[in-house]
């Protein structure tokens, strides 16, 4: 799109839009084709990371109980597993999907308002136009 971007996280609505959280549009009627394309994207990616995040806990179950760890020592065990998953996948390592049953997704809880207005960043509107015009830009998918 011609302009440099930093990395941003995906939220959901109760999160508040800044430039370094992409949220979708609100949904009502008023919404137009790519705003609603750009809902479901970001709703996919958030799918595909969810299971990413799945199969790293299913393959390494010790981060289902990293609350018998140190706090100190949680960064580099969350490191070490997410590095040793990562080269599992490009080997191309059996990923087992009974493993699966052991890593149940667990809702936790979440805000259940959307975030207040005022603690949005009007900045951050236009770095989700620009998202919203590439994903228009790379047509269906």
């Amino acid at each position: 799109m011609g302009k440099a971007q930093k990395y941003v996280l995906l939220g959901d609505a109760t999160y508040p839009l800044q430039d370094w959280i992409l949220k979708p549009y609100q949904e009502d009627e008023n919404l137009t084709q790519r705003q609603l394309q750009f809902n479901y994207r970001l709703k996919r990616a958030h799918s595909v990371i969810e299971n990413a995040f799945l199969r790293l806990k299913a393959r390494w179950q010790i981060l289902l109980k990293c609350d018998d760890c140190s706090l100190e020592l949680l960064p580099t065990l969350v490191l070490a597993c997410c590095i040793l998953h990562n080269v599992c996948e490009a080997h191309d390592n059996p990923f087992n999907e009974e493993w699966l049953e052991g890593a149940e997704p667990t809702e936790l809880p979440k805000p259940c308002q959307p975030a207040p207005a005022a603690m949005e960043d009007n900045r951050a509107e236009q770095v989700r136009e620009l998202m919203c015009q590439y994903f228009e830009s790379c047509g269906e998918g």
